[in-house]
């Protein structure tokens, strides 16, 4: 059994460009973009809530589907054309949220990063965006697995949304077989639909705004933007100098591979990484002296010449 369904999760959250972002991103890319060409932001795209279908996501499901979703466009309204095709998910991750879904479980939502061009054709688009318009999203997704709560089938008598025997009737969804698209739609099934207002930590942004009445806060703030700066510059000129040694070390080495899995290396790793590269080019380039040294005897004879 194969079913094909369309949850309508929500929460379209702005999201700050990062180097990591930049990775995946250009992954997906046939060409090489900058953090100023994207635009980013975060969305919730399922959870294991009942939605107003009677239907739930199992967390098993929502681990699949979050691999499934990787690299599936954005769309409007579940309208499989091209010319919809406006962002793309590059990242996702099942995440716990406090308290327990109607059915009883621990909450868990997928939660989905995207990314697309700032065109002047997507101006309008990242606009309504912004200002919370364009904000609830549906996914289409096809499932092999369903479950009736009541009686553990996956097609029964039973009406989802119905009381039996005192017990709610919904259907549990299991198994994800493939993953198509998610899609901006005007009413979601999943009651969570909307805009999650975050901090965007960079100057200027909305947590600087916040802290303002508090001048002590806010130069805690600033005092630590200073410390990550020194902290991001120190990191990066740890990894420029590895892959400087690893190619005098190594002319066979693929320096751009290299860098990339540099950037993904932690102090510890990058300074004993360093040491050993710096260890095998010291052996290769041994330092030469540049002045002959004189012979013991004619040294001799030559202060002789100066003895009285």
């Amino acid at each position: 059994m194969r079913l094909d369904i369309r949850k309508e999760p929500g929460d379209v959250i702005r999201h700050t460009v990062s180097r990591e972002d930049m990775i995946l991103i250009n992954r997906l890319s046939k060409s090489e973009l900058t953090p100023e060409q994207v635009y980013t932001f975060a969305l919730r795209l399922c959870d294991n809530e009942i939605d107003r279908d009677w239907e739930r996501f199992d967390e098993e499901a929502l681990e699949v589907l979050s691999g499934l979703f990787v690299g599936k466009s954005g769309i409007f309204d579940h309208n499989w054309s091209t010319e919809g095709q406006t962002a793309r998910l590059y990242k996702t991750e099942v995440c716990r949220e406090s308290g327990t879904t109607a059915a009883g479980d621990s909450c868990r939502f997928l939660k989905g990063y995207a990314y697309m061009l700032r065109s002047e054709k997507n101006a309008p688009l990242i606009e309504e965006i912004e200002a919370g318009i364009k904000k609830e999203v549906s996914i289409g997704c096809s499932v092999t697995g369903r479950s009736c709560s009541i009686c553990g089938k996956a097609n029964c008598e039973h009406r989802g949304g119905r009381m039996y025997g005192g017990k709610l009737c919904y259907f549990t969804l299991k198994d994800p077989a493939d993953a198509y698209e998610w899609s901006f739609v005007a009413v979601p099934a999943q009651r969570k639909a909307g805009v999650i207002k975050g901090f965007v930590h960079e100057p200027g942004g909305d947590l600087k705004r916040l802290l303002a009445a508090h001048p002590g806060c806010l130069q805690q703030l600033d005092a630590l933007e200073k410390e990550a700066r020194l902290g991001r510059s120190y990191m990066a000129g740890l990894r420029k100098e590895l892959v400087r040694l690893a190619g005098l070390a190594d002319e066979t080495l693929d320096l751009k591979i290299f860098a990339g899995a540099a950037e993904k290396m932690e102090e510890e790793e990058l300074l004993e990484l360093t040491k050993v590269y710096r260890r095998r080019t010291e052996e290769m380039y041994a330092p030469k002296p540049q002045l002959r040294a004189r012979n013991a005897s004619a040294c001799e004879d030559e202060d002789r010449a100066f003895l009285i």
